[in-house]
């Protein structure tokens, strides 16, 4: 009976072991990637609007980046730019 406990002791001491490594590890990757997580990255992040189903596979889809808007015909054949115009600033509120 006590190497039985002793054995599930150790399993489990192993298990928590792996998991706090793995944490540990996913928190890193996170923090290493550009843009991720990070308050500056907010200018360049690629932001999803809205998509447009325009046929079976077909969308037509709006996205920030950058300080302007990009429409985008979406196919099972590929990605076309549509158009692309600078983002309006926020209108000034009336007093």
């Amino acid at each position: 009976m006590q190497d039985l406990l002793l054995n599930l002791a150790s399993t489990v001491l192993a298990l928590a072991f792996v998991l706090a490594l793995a944490w540990g590890l996913l928190r890193a990757w996170r923090r290493l990637q550009p843009g991720v997580g990070t308050a500056g990255s907010d200018t360049d992040a690629l932001r999803f609007v809205r998509a447009l189903p325009v046929g079976a596979r077909e969308r037509v889809v709006l996205l920030d980046h950058a300080g302007e808007r990009w429409m985008l015909g979406v196919t099972a054949g590929g990605i076309s730019l549509l158009a692309r115009w600078p983002l309006a600033s926020e209108p000034e509120p009336r007093a």
